[in-house]
């Protein structure tokens, strides 16, 4: 039995320190992705507890007419704002330094590994609890790359994108839609940060 999880990374945000809204481009690209998923059977939605991935979620609950559940393993691996006076500069360094060394813990939020695995476990508890559904999974672009570094072979993500590796940072647009399946505890990547929704 085979549980779909579309990873639908949240809508633009505002620009801005913490935990900020989805911009007004935002909410035109939520309201999209949410008409997309209007024609696919959706039996429920996990999202971020962080205010740009539930403001998406809304908007897709409010189509598909589904309820939100919230995950705090959904957050991000780290955000400007966490660590008080850091700058956006600084904030840039420490996150590629994180993508870089995988192992590397920053002073606020996960090591690469570390939230790929936090995003893998979820999945999995939940592909146990809903084991022929259809799930939309709310969350954030890092969180996203450093689960599918953690599950996919290099050679299957290369396959998606030449320099996956190097340039994962970039390859996961605001509500663009990857698709995975789980069987039997095995992912498998069935489509990688879709945005046809969009245009």
């Amino acid at each position: 039995m085979t549980t779909d999880f579309y990873l639908v990374r949240h809508a633009k945000k505002e620009k801005g320190i913490g935990d900020v809204a989805i911009s007004s481009e935002g909410i035109l690209e939520a309201q999209a992705t949410a008409h997309h998923f209007r024609e696919i059977a959706i039996n429920k939605i996990v999202s971020s507890p962080l205010k740009r991935a539930k403001q998406t979620a809304m908007f897709i609950a409010k189509e598909t007419k589904t309820t939100i559940a919230e995950d705090i393993r959904l957050r991000e691996r780290a955000n400007w704002g966490d660590i008080p006076g850091q700058t956006f500069e600084e904030f840039v360094e420490m996150w590629e330094r994180c993508v870089q060394d995988r192992d590397f813990s920053p002073p606020a939020g996960d090591s690469a590994r570390k939230a790929g695995e936090r995003l893998a476990l979820c999945l999995l508890e939940l592909s146990v609890e809903h084991s022929q559904d259809s799930i939309i999974v709310v969350t954030h672009g890092g969180l996203i790359t450093d689960f599918l570094v953690n599950v996919i072979t290099e050679e299957e993500l290369r396959k998606r994108h030449p320099n996956f590796l190097a340039e994962q940072s970039y390859l996961i647009s605001e509500c663009s839609i990857t698709k995975v399946s789980c069987q039997d505890g095995i992912f498998k990547l069935d489509g990688f940060a879709t945005v046809d929704h969009l245009l």
